[in-house]
């Protein structure tokens, strides 16, 4: 289903919950004009719109939000709910909790009916949840046109990102797992007036029949191992979104076990998250969000406080957390291609000073970020020469020397091997970088190439004690490998030989299977006669 492009004044949707299907009604809706409404009908402008959120507040777990739909619901109510929808250029609502606009109180000019639910459970979906469901539509005159259930196969989509038509990121949004409902839309809200042929034709009001199965948050994470999931509550503004050392101002409440254990407002860069208590995935979650955005993050124990847990929140190993997060404001950071080669040199300076700085406090995931920065602005720059080129080369070489010592603290050993590799290619004779490459082989009982790098260490630059103690212990592990090895064969070979022994005994006694198993057959033929 495509996404409409055209802008109505006013549309209507008609959404009809039901405990079990219902066949599609033939008949044209009445219109709004002939439904009495609940109170005067007042134009947008006339409405005020609701408080904004503010921090510090009272405050209520995630779970503990209660949708509109729930206000206005009231058991033995009917059935149908009419939801008068709003022209598409002002649907993106502001101060409304994401999809759960249409049934907001900054609508209620468009008439909101009551509503019933037959879903379980009270969460409904939200903006960028990937939603499963079975459909059947029909035209008016009852032909049926589409059918998940005909292809056994549920349909599936990211609610509110425009890949069905309106009417579907509409309704949708307001049902609960379980729930059957019937949508009616205008032509305006589904294929208007192209009509999707040779189905569908133009200025076709179309009934759908919809079965919400199942709905989850967008997996963030960069492996897509469902560490970091979030679910939108209101959408933000434009596209832009926070890059690596933008300035971003964020509201947040941290939760453990429905537990409120953080409740801040900061400004800070991203990428120093760490040295303000923050777990490194929710930085990840804050640079997929756009200005004004509200939503929730869902953090799995690698992404939050891992298996160290947080003393200072009472956070203990191993546990899962849960963020409301508001992204108020950010201002991005310039990217490379920005940048003049007298900013970079002046920018990788500032970054070379950060990282020691975090390096010296053992903030090492923090050090490898400004150490990375320096990498990615100088690494492609051609336009350097003369002196500026000496001090660009000098920084890169550093930075890949930190980079490597990092790694080693972080127990990252193939990452270090790989920048030391890098700084090699700057400077063949490094010691620094020798030295780490061997330590990172040594890490990892990679004692030939270990051996190889400490050697020539110790070829270049004779005075390395360092070098030296490492080359020993380096050598004392391989005679102790060679042992155990030695230990292992001469097992297997005794084993074997116990073996041979064990068989050549059974041999010279006659008693081998084949010899056993005659006498055996010849036993029990003797007495099968004696006992004729």
């Amino acid at each position: 289903m495509s996404r409409l492009t055209s802008h109505p004044r006013q549309a209507r949707l008609s959404v009809v919950t039901h405990a079990s299907g219902l066949q599609p009604c033939s008949t044209a809706h009445k219109s709004p004009q002939e439904h009495k409404s609940p109170q005067k009908h007042k134009s947008p402008q006339e409405h005020k719109s609701p408080q904004k959120h503010k921090y510090p507040q009272k405050h209520k777990s995630p779970q503990e939000h209660k949708s509109p739909q729930e206000q206005l619901a009231s058991p033995g109510l009917q059935l149908e709910r009419w939801l008068e929808v709003p022209p598409p250029e002002v649907l993106p609502s502001q101060g409304c909790q994401g999809p759960r606009n249409l049934l907001c109180p900054l609508w209620r000019g468009w008439h909101v009916g009551v509503i019933k639910r037959e879903g379980t459970g009270t969460d409904t979906p939200m903006i960028g949840d990937h939603v499963f469901v079975h459909y059947t539509g029909w035209l008016l005159d009852g032909t049926k046109f589409d059918s998940s259930l005909d292809r056994k196969d549920k349909f599936s989509f990211d609610l509110g990102k425009g890949e069905v038509i309106k009417a579907w990121d509409i309704a949708v949004a307001t049902m609960k797992v379980g729930e059957v409902c019937h949508i009616t839309c205008k032509p305006e809200y589904a294929y208007g007036s192209a009509g999707s042929p040779p189905k569908i034709p133009p200025n076709a009001t179309l009934l759908f029949e919809v079965e919400l199965f199942d709905f989850k948050g967008e997996d963030l994470s960069e492996d897509e191992d469902g560490g970091i999931i979030r679910r939108i509550r209101v959408r933000g503004e434009g596209y832009a979104r926070p890059n690596e050392g933008a300035i971003v101002e964020v509201a947040l409440e941290g939760f453990y076990e429905h537990r409120l254990f953080d409740q801040r407002e900061l400004r800070f860069e991203i990428g120093e998250g760490e040295s303000l208590d923050l777990p490194c995935g929710l930085e990840r979650a804050i640079q997929r969000m756009e200005k004004g955005e509200h939503c929730v993050v869902y953090l799995k124990p690698s992404y939050g406080f891992g298996s160290a847990g947080k003393e200072k929140f009472q956070i203990p190993p191993q546990a899962e957390l849960i963020y409301e997060l508001h992204l108020k404001s950010f201002e991005k950071a310039k990217e490379s291609w920005e940048m003049s080669s007298e900013e970079k040199l002046e920018q990788s300076t500032i970054a070379k000073e950060r990282g020691a700085v975090y390096f010296k406090d053992g903030k090492y995931k923090q050090a490898l970020l400004q150490y990375k920065k320096i990498v990615s602005w100088l690494e492609h720059e051609s336009s350097f020469s003369g002196e500026e080129l000496q001090k660009a080369t000098a920084l890169r070489l550093a930075a890949h020397l930190n980079l490597a010592m990092c790694h080693l603290k972080l127990q990252a050993f193939s990452a270090a091997v790989e920048s030391c590799d890098k700084a090699l290619e700057l400077d063949s004779k490094n010691e620094k970088g020798l030295f780490r490459r061997g330590e990172a082989h040594l890490a990892v009982n990679d004692f030939d190439l270990a051996r190889a790098d400490f050697q020539k260490v110790l070829q270049l630059y004779p005075n390395n004690k360092a070098a030296r103690t490492q080359l020993a212990v380096c050598q004392q592990r391989v005679r102790k490998q060679l042992a155990r090895e030695k230990r292992l064969y001469a097992n297997m070979f005794e084993r074997l030989a116990e073996e041979e022994r064990k068989g050549k005994a059974e041999v010279a006694s006659g008693d081998h299977p084949t010899d056993t198993a005659m006498k055996e057959k010849s036993d029990g033929q003797s007495q099968m006669e004696t006992e004729a």
